[in-house]
C-alpha cells in the first residue's frame, strides 16, 4: 500500500511541493475514478512513469501511478520523491487519439503530452500558474519477478579450512544436468551473501549474463565476516612469505581454491575470480600468489592506495564522511551496521556536532574501531599506508594469467584503483595478460540493472548490459572454456559526449593525442591561448572559510550508507557552487568544434595563501548550452568529467608535510586522471578551484599543524587564497586532444 504524505504547491516558485495540505481531505475532494476518453488510440496510458522537471534550479523527479478499472476509466495519483510528496490524486485524465491530459486540482496544475507510438513514452509539459516547463515522462518497467536459483542450481553450504585452521564460509552453486566439467567462478566478500528465502545468493544475478556458458559459482565470507571464522581485518596486509606460518586474503584465496578444485564434482581444473570494491582488492590480493588452477581474474573497481586515491584519502586529503561512515560500518559489528545520525542533514552534523576530529573518539567512537585510530595515528603516508599501497607489490610483478581491471568515469570511491593497477601491470606485461574497461558508471555501477543512464546523464545505450554481455562473459569464457575470441584489444572504454565503446591497442592510446595547454586568464575566461604580459591583477582571489565550507553536493547532504545522493554526487549540476564567492570559476567561449580529451588530465596551479595550510580542490566540467534542445533539463547544466583534491602540506613530499609560506605564489601539480570525454560543439569547457569540499573532504585548519586529527576548535582560521595567471605564473590545465575532433 502506497504510503501517503501531505503536500501543496508554493506560488511563487510554483514546481515546488511542500507539507501542507491533508491528503485525505485531498482524497475525498477529488475523486480518484474518472471518466476517459480513448479516441482512436488503442494503448493504454495505464503504468507507473516517471521524469525529472527543471525548476528554480532544481531536478526533480515526477512520478505518475495511473491505474484502469476496466469500464474505460482511469485513476491516478502523482508523486515528487525528492520532496517528499507522495499521493497527489488526479482529478481527471484524459486520453484522446494519442494525447494525455491530467489535471491535478488540489495544486493547480495540469500535464499535457503525447503517448508514443509503443507506448514507452509521453512527451509533454507541466503548466501551472500561468508557466510551463517540459517533462517527458517514461514507462517505468516493472522488475523482473525475482529468479528461482533453485530450478538452475544445486547448492552446497560448506567451511572451508584456511591454512592455519581457520574455516570460511562458502556457498557452491552446481547447474543442474551440467553434461561437461566446468569451471568454477570465485567471489569472495566482506559483505555477505545475502541469501533468500530459499538460501539462495544474490550474488548469483551479478552473473546471470555467463550462466548459459556454464559454470560452477562459489561465494565465499572473508575471514572474520558474517559466517566465517576468525578475526576481520581492514586490508589485511599481504603476509611476510618468510614467515611459513603467515596468512593474508592471498593465502585464504589459494586455499579455498585449492579445496574447490578437490572438492566440486566435474569440475575442470579452472577457476576465476572477480570482485568489486573490497572484493576488486581481494581479487588482486590472489594475483601476488596465485593457485596454478587460478587462469583469470576481473579486478573491479578495487583501492590501490587509500592515502594517495582511493576511499579514505587523496592527495593527503582525509574524505571525512566516507572513513568515518565506512569505518563505522564495518567495525561495529561482525555485520554491516550504520551509523545513527541526529541531523537530516550530515554537513550540518559534521560541522556542528562532530567539528574538530580530535571529537571522534571523545564524543562518538571512544576508541573501538581500528581504521579510525589508524587515521588519527598515521597522518602522513608512513610505512602504514606503505604497506597497504599495491604499488610495493605490484609494481615488479609480471602477471602469469590474464585480469581484466574494470572502472567507472563517476566511480565515487575508487577510480583511482583500478587504473592504477592497469598501469603498475602493464610495465611488465611481455604476455598481453593486462586489460582494462572503463564505462560511464559510478561504483560497481555495471553490475547494476541495464546503465542506460546515471543521474540526469542519459548515454543513448545499455551500457551495463553491454558489459556484461559482450565483455566480461566472453572474456571469461574465452580463458575458462577455450570459447570464443577476445572481446577487447587491449583497453575499451566509453567515451562521453559522443556516447561509444571504441577500442584502443594500449590506454592511454599513444598515437593521435596532442596535449594542448588550457589557460586561466582574468574575468574568468579559458583559452588554449597563454596570458598576456598583464592581464588585470594578474590573480582572483576568495576567503576560505572552515566555519562556512563549500558543500560537495546539494543540502541537506544524506548519509553515504545508506543513502541515495551518494553513488551519483559526481553528476550533480555544479550551478550549486557556481556563483558562491569562495569558489573561482574560469570557462571558455562556446566550443566552434569538438574537443575529444582521450587519456590523462593535469592541473597545474600558480596559488597562495594567507595561511600555512590548505586544499586546493580542481574540477575540470561540461557547461552545458543555455539552450539545450535534445534534453532541455540539462540547458545550462555543469556537469563534473574530472576532479581532484590536493592538500597542500604535502606538495613536496607524502611522508614529511611541511607548512606553506603565507603569500608566497606555489605551483601545485593536480593529477585529474584519465578520461575520455568529447566536449561538444556549442558547449564550453569549465574549471572551478575551491578550498573546501564539506563533508566529503575534512576541513583544512589554514594553519599548519603537526596532525589534523589532533587539531582543536581553535585551530581554524580563514584564509585569503589566489589563483595566479599572469605570464610568469600561469596557470592551465593540460588535455590530451584527440586529433578526431579536431580534424
Amino acid at each position: 500500500m502506497r504510503k501517503h504524505k501531505t503536500a501543496r504547491w508554493i506560488p511563487r516558485r510554483p514546481w515546488i511541493w511542500v507539507a501542507a495540505v491533508p491528503l485525505l481531505a485531498l482524497a475525498a475532494l477529488f475523486p480518484f475514478l474518472v471518466a476517459v476518453s480513448l479516441g482512436q488510440s488503442t494503448i493504454s496510458p495505464a503504468g507507473d512513469w516517471q521524469g525529472k522537471l527543471d525548476a528554480g534550479g532544481a531536478s526533480l523527479r515526477i512520478v505518475f501511478h495511473i491505474s484502469e478499472n476496466g469500464t474505460g476509466a482511469y485513476s491516478g495519483t502523482i508523486d515528487s520523491p525528492d520532496q517528499n510528496a507522495s499521493g497527489i490524486p488526479l482529478s481527471s485524465v484524459v486520453l484522446k487519439d494519442a494525447t494525455l491530459h491530467a489535471d491535478v486540482e488540489a495544486v493547480q496544475g495540469s500535464y499535457e503530452g503525447t503517448l508514443s507510438a509503443d507506448g514507452s513514452e509521453i512527451d509533454g509539459a507541466w503548466t501551472q500558474g500561468g508557466s510551463s516547463l517540459p517533462l517527458k515522462l517514461k514507462r517505468v518497467e516493472k522488475p523482473a519477478p525475482p529468479r528461482e536459483y533453485s530450478q538452475t542450481f544445486d547448492k552446497r553450504d560448506v567451511m572451508i579450512p584456511a591454512r592455519d585452521g581457520v574455516k570460511l564460509h562458502t556457498e557452491i552453486y552446481t547447474p543442474k544436468n551440467a553434461t561437461e566439467p566446468l569451471p568454477i567462478f570465485l567471489t569472495r566478500t566482506p559483505y555477505g551473501l545475502d541469501d533468500n528465502e530459499k538460501g539462495f545468493s544474490a550474488l548469483l544475478g551479478l552473473y546471470t549474463e555467463m550462466f548459459p556458458d556454464g559454470y560452477v559459482f562459489a561465494f565465499q565470507d572473508i575471514r572474520g565476516r558474517y559466517k566465517s571464522e576468525g578475526q576481520f581485518v581492514m586490508q589485511r596486509d599481504p603476509r611476510d612469505k618468510s614467515d611459513p606460518k603467515s596468512i593474508d586474503e592471498g593465502t585464504d584465496t589459494y586455499d579455498t581454491i585449492d579445496w574447490l578444485v578437490k572438492n566440486v564434482p566435474n569440475n575442470n581444473g579452472r577457476v576465476g575470480e572477480a570482485g568489486i570494491s573490497y572484493g576488486g582488492w581481494l581479487t588482486t590480493m590472489a594475483l601476488l600468489e596465485p593457485h596454478p588452477a587460478l587462469k583469470a581474474v576481473s579486478e573491479q573497481a578495487s583501492p590501490a592506495d587509500m592515502f594517495l586515491g582511493d576511499d579514505f584519502h587523496h592527495n593527503g586529503a582525509f574524505r571525512l564522511s566516507y572513513g568515518f561512515e565506512y569505518a563505522a560500518l564495518m567495525e561495529s559489528s561482525k555485520e554491516n551496521f550504520h551509523f545513527e545520525f541526529t541531523k537530516n542533514d550530515t554537513f550540518d552534523w559534521y560541522l556542528n556536532d562532530l567539528g574538530p576530529l580530535s571529537n571522534a573518539n571523545r564524543l562518538y567512537l571512544h576508541g573501538k574501531l581500528p581504521t579510525w585510530n589508524d587515521f588519527v595515528n598515521h597522518p602522513n603516508y608512513d610505512s602504514f599506508w606503505h604497506k597497504q599501497a599495491f604499488r610495493t607489490y605490484l609494481e615488479n610483478l609480471k602477471l602469469t594469467l590474464p585480469n581484466l581491471n574494470v572502472a567507472g568515469w563517476w566511480d565515487q570511491e575508487d577510480f583511482y584503483g583500478p587504473v592504477e593497477i592497469y598501469e603498475l601491470l602493464e610495465k611488465n606485461d611481455t604476455g598481453h595478460l593486462n586489460y582494462l574497461a572503463v564505462g560511464p558508471w559510478n561504483h560497481g555501477g555495471w553490475e547494476r540493472a541495464k546503465g542506460s543512464s546515471l543521474g540526469n546523464i542519459d548515454f543513448g545505450s545499455d551500457t551495463s548490459v553491454y558489459f556484461r554481455a559482450k565483455i566480461q562473459a566472453p572474456w571469461f569464457a574465452y580463458w575458462l572454456k577455450d570459447k570464443g575470441s577476445l572481446p577487447l584489444k587491449e583497453a575499451i572504454t566509453f567515451q562521453t559526449g559522443t556516447d561509444r565503446w571504441q577500442n584502443y591497442d594500449a590506454w592511454p592510446p599513444r598515437d593521435g593525442v596532442t596535449d594542448r595547454k588550457l589557460y586561466f586568464h582574468d574575468k574568468g575566461r579559458l583559452s588554449f591561448d597563454p596570458p598576456a604580459a598583464a592581464e588585470g591583477q594578474g590573480f582572483t582571489s576568495y576567503l576560505s572559510d572552515p566555519a562556512h565550507p563549500v558543500p560537495y553536493r546539494h543540502r541537506p547532504i544524506s548519509p553515504t550508507y545508506p543513502g541515495p545522493g551518494w553513488p551519483v554526487w559526481l553528476l550533480e549540476d555544479q550551478r550549486f557552487v557556481y556563483l558562491r564567492p569562495d569558489v573561482a570559476a574560469f570557462e571558455t567561449d562556446a566550443l566552434q568544434s569538438d574537443v575529444a580529451v582521450t587519456g590523462d588530465i593535469v592541473a597545474h596551479l600558480f596559488v597562495s595563501t594567507t595561511g600555512s595550510d590548505s586544499d586546493w580542490i580542481v574540477k575540470l566540467i561540461d557547461a552545458y548550452p543555455e539552450e539545450y534542445k535534445d534534453d532541455p533539463r540539462l540547458a545550462g547544466y555543469q556537469l563534473m568529467i574530472a576532479d581532484e583534491v590536493f592538500r597542500g602540506r604535502f606538495r613536496n613530499s607524502f611522508e614529511k608535510p611541511e607548512p606553506l609560506v603565507p603569500n608566497r605564489v606555489t605551483p601545485f601539480t593536480i593529477d585529474l586522471h584519465t578520461n575520455n570525454h568529447v566536449f561538444l560543439k556549442g558547449h564550453r569547457i569549465m574549471v572551478q578551484v575551491q578550498s573546501t569540499w564539506f563533508p566529503l573532504i575534512d576541513r583544512n585548519p589554514q594553519k599548519f599543524v603537526p596532525n589534523i586529527f589532533k587539531a582543536e576548535a581553535s585551530d581554524y582560521q580563514k584564509a585569503t587564497e589566489r589563483v595566479y595567471f599572469s605570464k610568469q605564473a600561469a596557470s592551465y590545465i593540460e588535455l590530451p586532444v584527440a586529433r578526431e575532433a579536431t580534424e
